[in-house]
């Protein structure tokens, strides 16, 4: 079965995703990528994110690194690189958040330094496959420059006044994990640093956001861990972002064989699992919960949305690959099924993004300035690599 599903993972990002993006998101006139597209391919927004033009890096020079030697994935990787260092920064370093197609701003976004973290991601894995010492000394640089930013008062325009209701979030601190992972690939030379980096990063993450007390993963908190009971926020929980999450460290326990983090991973996705998989209504991983099960304030905390999917079947397969227990490959056959049975295009290629609770289509479109080339083809490449050890 694991060879079928590897040959079936396989082709459809080889045939269907990788090929869908090149063809209709790639701007041969003016570099880059756009995402905002129909379901067919059709260009619906011009603009482009920022986020994507860094994870389509990645996305691009990793299929070239780990998959196959393809010209036009080195080709895609290449135009990226070169849109992201013309058109992406600012003149005080920071990265915009949404450029017009031949790359004037149009959104900044003081608050968060997400499309630095994705821009090193990419930065890192083109400068592995090309061995453009500029790239990489880039990539360190930038990390170099978050950590800067997420560490200084003041540079960070906080959401919510921080004077009267002040708060820190996992998603700095998860998705730094992910990228000090793949930075350590291209600077060996760094390990010990990056590695104790990582290790204060894992701190943070279980120390204010894994909670046993509500058995569950926390999106926010107060500076010193208490649950702000009274807020939204507070209880807001994201399962597929805190299983994306348990990945990472469990990813990060198998490379250095450290059992304390596989069994921290383990925990976090058993809670995120059955806080976040809707077996009522046929199955996925429901976009919001709330921690003390109240009611959840958000539009669309119902919904299923793509990326959830893709990381709960990384992580399954991932904690079955670890653990051989049947009930995380019986999870990730389950969120298969329900993958190939909605999201994945069987007629025009790629995946549908956003579905309603009840498994009906909520919109055709196959990219906007959060979806794009990366959750869907990083869990196909992730899932073959899991499933060729396995089977070594």
């Amino acid at each position: 079965m694991l060879t079928e599903i590897r040959e079936r993972y396989y082709k459809e990002l080889t045939e269907s995703v990788l090929p869908f993006w090149l063809k209709y998101g790639m701007d041969k006139e003016n570099g880059g990528i756009y995402t905002g597209l129909d379901r067919d391919g059709t260009l619906l927004e011009s603009d482009k994110s920022v986020w994507f033009q860094g994870r389509a890096l990645w996305t691009f020079a990793t299929a070239y690194e780990k998959i196959e030697k393809k010209a036009e994935y080195l080709e895609a990787a290449k135009s990226l690189a070169h849109f992201i260092l013309d058109h992406c920064f600012d003149s005080d370093g920071r990265m915009f958040f949404r450029v017009t197609k031949d790359g004037k701003p149009v959104i900044k976004r003081l608050r968060y330094f997400f499309s630095e973290t994705f821009a090193i991601i990419g930065f890192s894995a083109y400068a592995r496959v090309t061995g453009d010492t500029f790239f990489r000394d880039k990539a360190f640089e930038l990390l170099q420059f978050v950590e800067k930013i997420r560490t200084t008062p003041g540079i960070l325009i906080p959401k919510i006044n921080p004077e009267v209701e002040p708060s820190i979030s996992l998603g700095g601190p998860m998705i730094l994990l992910n990228v000090l992972s793949e930075v350590r690939e291209s600077f060996p030379e760094k390990k010990d640093w990056i590695d104790s980096y990582m290790d204060k990063l894992l701190g943070e993450v279980e120390t204010f956001f894994v909670r046993d007390d509500l058995k569950c993963v926390l999106e926010q908190c107060a500076p010193d861990g208490s649950f702000m009971k009274d807020h939204y926020e507070g209880r807001i929980l994201n399962p597929g972002h805190a299983i994306e999450a348990a990945w990472f460290i469990m990813n990060e326990g198998i490379k250095k064989g450290n059992k304390r983090l596989i069994d921290l991973s383990l925990k976090m996705l058993d809670w995120e699992w059955d806080l976040g998989w809707d077996a009522e209504y046929g199955g996925g991983i429901i976009q919001y919960r709330d921690a003390l099960g109240l009611p959840v304030s958000e539009y669309h905390q119902d919904m299923k949305f793509w990326w959830p999917q893709c990381e709960a079947a990384i992580a399954e397969l991932m904690a079955y690959a670890v653990t051989k227990d049947k009930k995380h490959f019986d999870r990730f056959l389950l969120v298969d099924k329900y993958i190939e049975d909605r999201f994945v295009d069987h007629e025009y290629g790629e995946w549908f993004g956003y579905f309603h609770r009840d498994g009906t289509l909520a919109t055709r479109v196959k990219g906007n300035l959060y979806k794009g080339p990366f959750h869907i083809p990083r869990m196909y490449m992730k899932c073959i690599e899991i499933i060729d050890e396995m089977l070594s």
